[in-house]
């Protein structure tokens, strides 16, 4: 179940990491490498495969290449899309913070006020690498929380991701990513544990005598301690964040109907050796070998079907998201409807944290632009009529309201309230003070513009 989560919760990179850790510890595993469509060499990270799938669907219907926006709106020439999406498939797609990402995972895991109180003050106290550099104790004494409370927090957020993070130290660090792949207890788990200063010395023979090994088993087990993160928190820095993210899916009409196509060029495809279950069908009386197969076997399907599941439970999401969020695919962002995690969740058949952590880091590359999953839920409001409108909605609303205004006599908040309310949605003045801040619209006073 935990391998399951972390290869749930991975970005595609992560995912390609875990996966080639698990060949290089599991003899059985083998990558297939005779991919269909293969029809260059570049990596598969790249937009080719799922261009190359769109195009093989659109040949099913010539008339889908022209991108609909419903009754409402004329089409667009060809050129006008192709320029239009290529412009927000070149554009960046901003992450979020270390804090904001660990700060929504606590609210998902718990409802203790205190916990999620003393967790925060934890959060605040990270360093971009994702450490927690202060003394527990002073954690403590800002939060004004018993200590066993912290102690709490901290355990918890410590089973988050990016694996590794509220570490006190790189050995904590380290220990954790390896209990998460359930590696403690062996090699690596020791040589970390109690040799962490040999081995970054390269003390391959003192290791190795202490714990009465072979240099070779120390030095597999380093090469496999020093594939692991030893700054979790640094993917979340701007600077380290990557200019273009990898779309792990296509949303796009495909003859007349809304379709996701799933991106599974970068995912290894693997199998089992046949030699490998030629050796455990043979007869012979080496147990200990037909056990070490059975247990390798087992565990290279298990990995299999997890990452099948990790796709399954994607797709099924974004499935879901084209039902509820078709209008926005038709006439852009002011039509995003209100989505929540729970919502989702109870139509796939899952807890809402297996959603949360479904969408995270994962992106969609849809006729609007290229967008993280997460950007489609989002609470909302509801007009006299019972339409639902998302928070994006109302911003842009709001920013339309704005932009027509007479620059000499400018819109009050309190006239925009009432124009909200003719349009039959109800809010409040401290909302549309908030929006405007975030839009970084100025007060009325200081928009008016005079001759």
């Amino acid at each position: 179940m935990q391998q399951a989560l972390a290869l749930l919760q991975a970005p595609v990179l992560e995912l390609q990491t875990l996966i080639q850790q698990e060949i290089m510890q599991n003899p059985v595993l083998e990558e297939i490498t005779d991919k269909p469509d293969s029809d260059n060499s570049e990596s598969g990270l790249s937009d080719d495969f799922l261009d190359r799938k769109i195009d093989q669907m659109r040949q099913i219907d010539e008339d889908s290449r022209a991108f609909s926006t419903g009754d409402r709106q004329t089409h667009r020439s060809s050129r006008d899309d192709e320029d239009r999406r290529q412009f927000f498939f070149d554009s960046l797609a901003e992450g979020e913070s270390l804090s904001e990402h660990l700060s929504q995972q606590l609210r998902l895991a718990t409802r203790d006020a205190s916990l999620v109180s003393a967790g925060e003050e934890i959060i605040g106290n990270l360093d971009p690498d994702g450490f927690l550099r202060v003394p527990l104790d002073d954690v403590v004494a800002s939060s004004g929380l018993p200590a066993d409370k912290v102690g709490a927090a901290l355990e918890l957020l410590q089973t988050f991701h990016p694996v590794g993070v509220a570490a006190r130290n790189l050995q904590e660090c380290l220990a954790i990513q390896l209990a998460r792949m359930g590696r403690e207890n062996g090699l690596e788990g020791l040589i970390v544990a109690n040799h962490l200063d040999a081995l970054a010395h390269h003390r391959y023979d003192l290791i190795a005598k202490a714990l009465k090994t072979d240099v070779d088993s120390v030095r597999y087990a380093a090469s496999f301690i020093g594939s692991l993160d030893p700054k979790p928190g640094r993917a979340f820095l701007p600077d380290e964040r990557q200019n273009v993210v990898h779309p792990e899916m296509a949303i796009t009409k495909v003859g007349g109907e809304w379709t996701v196509i799933m991106n599974t060029d970068p995912i290894p495809r693997l199998r089992i050796g046949n030699e490998y279950k030629d050796m455990l069908a043979a007869d012979g009386d080496q147990a200990d070998l037909r056990s070490y197969l059975r247990e390798k076997i087992r565990a290279g399907k298990a990995l299999i079907q997890c990452i099948q599941q990790r796709q399954q439970t994607i797709e099924k999401i974004a499935r879901i998201i084209i039902q509820r969020q078709r209008e926005f695919l038709e006439s852009g962002v002011s039509m995003l409807k209100p989505l929540t995690l729970s919502q989702v969740a109870d139509e796939v058949g899952v807890h809402e944290t297996t959603v949360s952590r479904a969408i995270s880091n994962k992106y969609a590359k849809t006729p609007w632009g290229v967008f993280e999953l997460k950007f489609f839920f989002t609470p909302g409001y509801r007009n006299s009529a019972g339409e639902s409108f998302s928070n994006k909605s109302i911003k842009d609303a709001l920013q339309d309201i704005i932009e027509k205004e007479d620059k000499k006599h400018p819109y009050s908040d309190e006239d925009i309230i009432q124009i909200f309310k003719e349009r039959g949605i109800k809010l409040a003045r401290r909302t549309i003070a908030k929006y405007r801040s975030e839009l970084h619209i100025l007060p009325s006073s200081l928009r008016r513009k005079h001759d």
